[in-house]
């Protein structure tokens, strides 16, 4: 099952059957469906104000992410034959990679607000506190293999069971399966998966491995295609972080924070109306939770915000910083 948003600032309910996606902030006031929205117009970036969605996360039941491990595949050989990228043109791949390279220790204080968030909780909890198990944090590098699949290239335009078909290749190739997981599959300059630019820009779901084992994946086509539609130029720029490409890590780190929280993407956390933690918190251009640059580690990146819980002694609000229930921001 996957959970998608709406473009602009109302949205549309997510339903249970719905696809757990980053809405690209769109051109037009139109509804892009339930997939990651696309971005909004000039106008509705500056309603955006507040989170979206209906109320705090609760758990839904389902697992969360404890000890994160991310898996990269370039999917098709217009990325490059053998072993090696040489076909990016807006450099995404070196991008992204650096981006969850960082994404560790003291030194991340992006992705710590997740933590928070359990397992093992009553159904309908919305502060874990110190029970449960929690979404773990990684003390070292996250991204535990990458992969150039470039035996065929990928289709034009390839669908959801394609992409599935893929993550379960990729799982196979790297050994991998279970919730702790997250195959990212990186879609080529001009592949254009089916709805993206037009619906989304990325999303997260889960198949299945041979063995039946869960293998939660993400769809991340090839961002800068979209352009603005997808985030591009999105924050003003500093500290040497390229407009062009901040949708890359925007969008990256919606769906990372999404499967961290939710990687049977229906069944951890969510709200009331079926926002999941990322999707509460995007596309905020002022206020509390706008997107920002922030530094991970000594480097610098775009992000949006993601949605905590326990903000503001339990109100909730979207965060780009944590390092505790009483620091954050």
């Amino acid at each position: 099952m996957r959970h998608r948003i709406s473009t602009g600032a109302v949205g549309l309910a997510a339903t249970a059957a719905a696809l757990a996606a980053f809405a690209v902030p769109a051109q037009a006031a139109t509804s892009t469906g339930h997939k990651a929205a696309l971005v909004a117009s000039a106008h509705q970036h500056v309603a955006a104000k507040a989170a979206s969605g209906s109320g705090l996360l609760a758990y839904g039941g389902g697992t969360v992410v404890t000890s994160p491990k991310i898996y990269i595949v370039y999917w098709g050989n217009q990325w490059g034959t053998g072993s090696t990228v040489t076909s990016d043109p807006s450099r995404e791949a070196a991008l992204q990679l650096s981006f969850f390279q960082h994404a560790y220790g003291s030194g991340d204080t992006y992705f710590t607000s997740q933590t928070q968030y359990c397992e093992g909780v009553s159904v309908g909890t919305t502060q874990c506190g110190s029970s449960g198990t929690h979404v773990g944090h990684p003390s070292s590098n996250p991204v535990a293999g990458t992969w150039l699949d470039s035996a065929s290239s990928a289709p034009k335009r390839p669908s959801d069971s394609q992409l599935a078909a893929e993550a379960k290749r990729a799982a196979s190739h790297f050994g991998v399966s279970g919730d702790n997981i997250q195959i990212i599959v990186d879609s080529p300059h001009g592949v254009v998966p089916s709805g993206f630019k037009t619906q989304y820009c990325a999303w997260h779901d889960v198949t299945a491995s041979s063995s039946g084992a869960d293998v939660p994946y993400t769809n991340f086509p090839y961002i800068t295609d979209a352009g603005s539609g997808c985030g591009a130029n999105f924050v003003a720029t500093s500290n040497g972080v390229s407009g062009s490409t901040e949708g890359v890590t925007i969008v990256g780190g919606h769906e990372y924070a999404e499967t961290l929280t939710d990687p049977q993407a229906g069944s951890g956390w969510l709200d009331n109306a079926g926002y999941e933690t990322g999707d509460k918190c995007a596309w905020i251009s002022s206020g509390q939770g706008k997107s920002a640059i922030i530094g991970m580690n000594g480097a610098y990146f775009a992000v949006q915000s993601e949605f905590s819980n326990n903000y503001n002694g339990g109100a909730g609000n979207c965060v780009t910083y944590y390092t505790s229930a009483t620091n954050q921001h």
